[in-house]
């Protein structure tokens, strides 16, 4: 159980450093330069993915905890409600990312040539719909989750030392995991099939490229390396995120606490968000191109200054060399002081008496 939990605490220290670094990153795209639309979704999903790494470890770790002075209750309900947002919005600005490049690389006789514009325009509101929805959604686990209490204990499940689901009404239950359930199969299912229709694209281009005896030009299209960096995403996303969705419909379902099948599902739940900004960053040549020149522009620093210093140490060596032969013929050093000339006025020693 402590090797598994290391390897999560590894996962996570990874995956928010990665974020992190994607983070700053787009922000500073946004500030300074002019963002495109995908610079903003991907802004927003590593943003979430920071926070649901985060969360995620208070959530199965609220010892973190224990040092603030707020009631138990309260930080079970802000770690769990905070998590389970991050966790929706994460599938839907997946979806809306996947969506929005099939209709940037769709040719201009397509149908979804005419989306372009007007999802540029509407972006924001877009996210603000995802968002709205996400949030509403999520509310009843502020009336569902709790801190675990041994008065109740039978009734109550126990998913960390101090937190609990409260008892649920199989009605409730129900149309939770129906509405739940009809969410994650329309989102995957649009991932899927755009996904479908930027590899039914891509083919396509592949074989005129190849008609044309310029397959180099495809090899080298952004558009291309955009697109396979997205369905990669989609691909791990749609595996990771239905293994978690059948662990935690089994969880509930059954009403069963158990650690090690909880921890597989932490492992599951992170490698995602982990996963996405190596990924991103692996595939920008923007942040590849800045992390050569930074590369290289410390490379030149090292080298000048480690060539200073071996400059420096030749001539200590020189001087020590001088510095000895000088010790070794000179007449003081050999024991005859009394040949050592020394001209008047100058009041140093010029040289030896024949």
């Amino acid at each position: 159980m402590s090797s598994l939990n290391n390897v999560l605490y590894f996962q996570v220290g990874l995956g928010v450093l990665a974020n992190m670094f994607l983070l700053l990153f787009y922000t500073f795209i946004i500030l300074c330069h002019r963002p495109k639309p995908m610079d903003l979704i991907s802004c927003q999903l590593t943003f979430i993915h920071t926070m649901l790494l985060l969360t995620g470890r208070v959530v199965w770790v609220t010892d973190i905890f224990e040092s603030l002075n707020i009631e138990n209750d309260i930080k079970c309900k802000t770690a769990f409600y905070i998590n389970r947002v991050m966790r929706g919005l994460s599938i839907c600005i997946t979806c809306l990312l996947s969506v929005f490049q099939a209709v940037t690389i769709s040719p201009s006789t397509s149908f979804l040539a005419n989306s372009k514009l007007k999802l540029k325009k509407y972006i924001i509101y877009v996210f603000f719909y995802i968002w709205f929805l996400t949030l509403s959604f999520n509310s009843y686990l502020i009336i569902y989750v709790g801190g675990f209490t041994n008065a109740s204990e039978t009734s109550q499940m126990k998913v960390t030392k101090s937190c609990s689901l409260f008892p649920i009404s199989y009605i409730i239950k129900g149309l939770i995991l129906t509405v739940a359930t009809s969410r994650d199969v329309f989102l995957v299912g649009v991932m899927l099939i755009t996904s479908a229709y930027m590899v039914l694209i891509l083919f396509r281009h592949q074989r005129q490229c190849k008609h044309l005896h310029s397959f180099n030009h495809l090899r080298a299209s952004p558009e291309k390396r955009a697109t396979q960096t997205i369905l990669l995403l989609v691909v791990f996303f749609v595996v990771m995120y239905w293994v978690d969705f059948i662990i935690s419909s089994t969880t509930l379902l059954l009403w069963i606490y158990d650690p090690v099948l909880l921890n597989v599902q932490k492992f599951v739940i992170n490698v995602y968000p982990t996963i996405t900004p190596l990924i991103q960053i692996s595939s920008d040549n923007r942040i590849i191109n800045i992390l050569k020149n930074i590369w290289s522009k410390y490379h030149q620093i090292f080298l000048k200054y480690f060539s200073s210093l071996k400059y420096i140490f030749i001539l200590i060596s020189m001087n020590e060399g001088y510095a000895s032969l000088f010790a070794c013929v000179h007449p003081r050093c050999l024991g005859r002081p009394e040949e050592v000339t020394e001209f008047p006025g100058t009041g140093g020693i010029d040289g030896c008496k024949e």
